[in-house]
């Protein structure tokens, strides 16, 4: 079993009296309303097809290993015990020459790494095997994130569905993931769907996950690749298949929508849009995209369904709570990361609009300024990104592996 309720994050610096130092304490949570689950995975999750045969075949293995140790044992103790200094007084026979036993030393070996090659082989096989007819998920990394596009699912905006750092998969159906990276190697691992995968720059590593139950599951990169890897984590989020084609046809079907004139969602949506060029505080649609507006930036995670989404900071935090990110400390959480998220989140390329330095490729940048009651504007244009209330893909979906009864949100 692997675990992931350690709180990696590093200080945290919001507004005066907010927010204090934290420091990275196994079994701590961040804050009561913006919390890490303490949710665990396991690789024998026979949910999974791909567990379920490396299970079987790992039962061979283990099987012959013990097989091995008690021959060998065996063998060690009769030998030690019947040829012991104190019975013999001859000098021991020498068995140079014995071919029946030369053979056998070699023969043996030799079949037992032929029977566990053809195991291997055979679950290689299986687990690699890639359905031309499954659902498709295009799989991007980035440092310190992760998108997820479905290239047969268009949006009536205008470009493909895209969600950021959480991704939604049908139950019991196979899906094919294209899994690359857009700057360098990362890991691609959810154990409880499946296993490892490289996402390697110009590379696309193409194979089947899936599993036969309904839950939020917890995937990580497995390959360190800078200041935040351990903070670059997402969820997957298994639906029943009426669900979850009703979520997908929700998304194809979704455009922002228009905030009311003069609300802080407006103001939000101007400075998102524009940002402020008197303070040089950079726009947030140059960098990111907002299905059904003109925000169509790459740089950084989809944000067209922030407002239903319950992980910020690619997982470093999370609203569990239906009220998401309108929870008082869980709205603190995301004022700090829009504030300055490299504070927050160690080699995060967000600007800071603190007027802070930051770090990109090595070079040192001065962010922007915005005041806080503008941050807590674009804040509420971010929560009002949501899906219809029947295409909430959280909506009662049990959090597998959650210490509460059933893991339910």
């Amino acid at each position: 079993m692997l675990n992931t309720i350690q709180d990696r994050s590093r200080g945290i610096r919001g507004r005066a009296g907010r927010l204090g130092v934290l420091a990275a304490v196994p079994l701590l949570t961040l804050l009561s309303g913006c919390q890490q689950t303490r949710q665990s995975l396991s690789i024998g999750d026979f949910a999974s097809a791909y567990n379920r045969e490396i299970w079987w075949m790992s039962l061979w293995a283990i099987a012959l290993s013990i097989i091995i140790f008690i021959g060998v044992s065996y063998a060690l103790f009769y030998t030690v015990n019947k040829f012991r200094e104190d019975k013999h007084d001859a000098a021991p026979a020498q068995f140079h020459g014995n071919n029946r036993l030369e053979v056998a030393l070699v023969v043996v070996p030799v079949l037992i790494v032929f029977g566990l090659s053809v195991l291997a082989v055979k679950s290689l096989a299986v687990v690699n095997a890639v359905d031309a007819q499954a659902p498709k998920i295009d799989v991007l990394a980035r440092q310190f994130w992760w998108n997820f596009s479905y290239p047969a699912a268009t949006a009536a905006a205008g470009g493909t569905v895209t969600n950021g750092n959480e991704m939604i998969m049908p139950a019991k159906q196979g899906v094919t993931l294209t899994i690359t990276s857009g700057d360098v190697i990362h890991g691609f691992w959810a154990p409880n769907i499946g296993g490892q995968r490289a996402a390697m720059p110009a590379v696309n590593k193409v194979w089947t996950v899936d599993s036969d139950r309904a839950g939020a599951y917890q995937g990580n990169c497995s390959q360190l690749c800078g200041a935040s890897h351990a903070n670059m984590r997402y969820k997957v989020v298994v639906l029943d298949q009426d669900r979850y084609t009703a979520t997908l046809n929700a998304m194809q079907a979704y455009r922002a929508p228009e905030p009311a004139p003069g609300s802080a969602e407006a103001r939000g949506y101007a400075l998102f849009m524009q940002g402020k060029a008197s303070t040089r505080a950079q726009a947030c649609a140059a960098c990111h995209r907002v299905q059904g507006t003109t925000a169509a930036g790459a740089a950084g995670p989809d944000l067209s369904f922030f407002g239903t989404r319950r992980t910020l900071g690619a997982g470093m935090w999370e609203a569990m709570t239906e009220e998401r990110w309108e929870d008082e400390q869980a709205a603190e959480q995301l004022h700090a990361w829009l504030k300055h998220a490299p504070v927050v989140k160690p080699g995060a390329l967000m600007p800071r609009y603190d007027g802070g330095d930051y770090m990109i490729q090595g070079k040192v940048q001065k962010g922007g300024t915005l005041t806080d009651t503008e941050i807590d504007d674009i804040a509420a244009y971010l929560r009002s990104l949501r899906l219809p209330e029947a295409a909430d893909y959280w909506r009662d979906t049990p959090v597998q592996g959650a210490p509460t009864a059933g893991g339910s949100q």
